[in-house]
Order: structure tokens, then C-alpha cells, then sequence
């Protein structure tokens, strides 16, 4: 306490030097805002519409499409161990032996000019099996055909 009251006018003068600063330093800015205030609002508004761009862009950029991702268990039915042709069903398509030789390599996976290599005909001839193995089995597609077979117990 004593410290104060020695030093009561120098600490006053600090004071009033202090809120004469604030006060110098209040004016000038508001004389800046005065005189710039035309480029403070200009500035003002290059930000607000930069900042929207931004947004606006982050919005329509983003992808609408939402991946869902489905996991599901796949049974691979295995070929039987003891296959048992089913001659009647085999009678019944009326198919020749070259097409079922067709079918069951339709059936591996082959392509038409595969089966034509593997069967040492033409690929024109592995087509005209194919067609009339598919009119036989009144199918449309290689994949009808070899599930219709498998099923009549035609193919393992």
C-alpha cells in the first residue's frame, strides 16, 4: 500500500497515457472504417461469396450414388461322384452324340472356338450343334441349356 501512495501521480499519469492511447487508437480506426468503408464491404462480400462457392461445390461434387455392400454365402454344388445318365430324357430331346459331346464342353466352360479345337470341326459346324442343340432343347441361351440338362440329368 505504501508503494501506491509514493507513486500515486506516476501511476495516474500511466493511466491517463494508457486511456489516451485507447482513445487515439479507437478513433483511428474508425476513421479507417470511414474513409475504406466502401472496400471493407466489398471485402466483406468477396467472403461471404467465397466461402459459398466452397460449400456449393463440396455439395454438388459429392457422389449421390450410396455402395452397399452385400455379402451372401455361395454354394458351388459339386458335380456328383457316381453320375448317372438319364437315357430316357436323352431320348426324349432327340439329341445326336456330337451334341451332347457340344453341350457337356458348353457345359466346362468353352467357348465355341475352343469346342471347335477340342473337337476338330469347324467353328461353323460347332454353331450348327449349338443351334440345333438349342431348337432340341427348346433354350435360347448357352446357360438355359446346360441348367435344362443338368437337370434332366443330361450332363453331370
Amino acid at each position: 500500500m505504501n508503494f501506491f501512495v509514493k507513486n500515486k501521480h506516476a501511476i495516474l499519469y500511466g493511466m491517463s497515457l494508457a486511456i489516451l492511447l485507447f482513445l487515439l487508437k479507437w478513433l483511428e480506426l474508425r476513421l479507417l472504417i470511414i474513409d475504406h468503408a466502401f472496400e471493407i464491404y466489398i471485402g466483406a462480400i468477396a467472403l461471404i461469396f467465397t466461402a459459398l462457392g466452397i460449400w456449393l461445390a463440396l455439395k454438388l461434387t459429392r457422389p449421390k450414388v450410396k455402395t452397399i455392400i452385400i455379402e451372401k454365402e455361395v454354394y458351388i454344388q459339386e458335380p456328383p461322384v457316381n453320375f448317372m445318365l438319364n437315357e430316357n430324357e436323352l431320348a426324349k430331346t432327340g439329341l445326336s452324340t456330337r451334341e451332347l459331346e457340344v453341350l457337356q464342353l458348353m457345359a466346362e466352360g468353352l467357348s465355341n472356338q475352343e469346342i471347335a479345337a477340342r473337337l476338330f470341326v469347324s467353328l461353323s459346324t460347332v454353331k450348327t450343334h449349338s443351334s440345333n442343340l438349342f431348337e432340341k432343347m427348346d433354350v435360347k441361351r448357352r446357360t438355359q441349356a446346360i441348367d435344362k440338362a443338368k437337370r434332366l440329368s443330361i450332363i453331370p
